[in-house]
């Protein structure tokens, strides 16, 4: 995962690019980290959600497939200082 925030004071948006290095899949999600103060207020390309410090993304209905070395975008839009994600995994695999 590559993440290119936007922070601003007391928010962000971040583009989110997934590059798959596994097989290719036909659906995706990605689950990471964020610090405790980060809020997650809405997202694009993709179903979002946050519970706690962990935030989980799901593919949209027309860009699950995913082939191997390709790449996807989405994004979110939150509340906080986002920092750098930890513990990420793309359909439960450790990435870097």
């Amino acid at each position: 995962m590559v993440y290119v925030p936007n922070q601003w004071t007391g928010g962000f948006t971040t583009d989110v690019r997934i590059t798959n290095r596994g097989s290719a899949v036909t659906s995706w999600t990605l689950r990471f980290t964020v610090g405790s103060g980060v809020r997650l207020t809405n997202g694009w390309n993709g179903t979002w959600s946050q519970s706690g410090t962990q935030i989980t993304v799901s593919n949209a209905s027309w860009n699950g497939n995913l082939a191997s070395g390709g790449t996807v975008s989405a994004g979110f839009q939150g509340t906080g200082t986002l920092g750098t994600p930890t513990a990420i995994t793309l359909n439960g695999t450790a990435c870097s």
